[in-house]
């Protein structure tokens, strides 16, 4: 069998794993082996990260909704469904926007959707 010497191509390698691992923690970003397993179990997670925080924003927006909504004498539930059946088309995101920066404009949807 031919030998195969990977010289530049293990070093360019193992390189770009441990730059991914900058600013672990001990012989993670030091280590290539342990370093390979934390980036791998990092890009797992990060992935995971990017879809969760659109559910974790979205419950942001409706607790805040919600809390508008108290405070003019409505529950979230029937605040949506108002604006549903009244075909006023605003997502969850700018109604928390107003609701949290413009009480006197988010009374006004309120009071639109009685």
């Amino acid at each position: 069998m031919v030998r195969v010497k990977r010289g530049n191509v293990r070093a360019k390698n193992r390189k770009k794993i441990l730059d991914l691992a900058k600013g672990f923690y001990g012989s993670l970003h030091r280590l290539y082996r342990p370093a390979k397993q934390a980036v791998t179990q990092a890009l797992t997670n990060a992935f995971a990260g990017r879809r969760d925080k659109k559910a974790i924003f979205r419950d942001l927006w409706i607790a805040r909704i919600n809390a508008a909504c108290r405070l003019n004498g409505t529950t979230y539930s029937r605040f949506i469904n108002a604006l549903k059946k009244k075909n006023i088309l605003l997502n969850r995101k700018m109604l928390a926007e107003v609701a949290q920066y413009d009480a006197e404009t988010f009374t006004k949807i309120v009071e639109a959707t009685k």
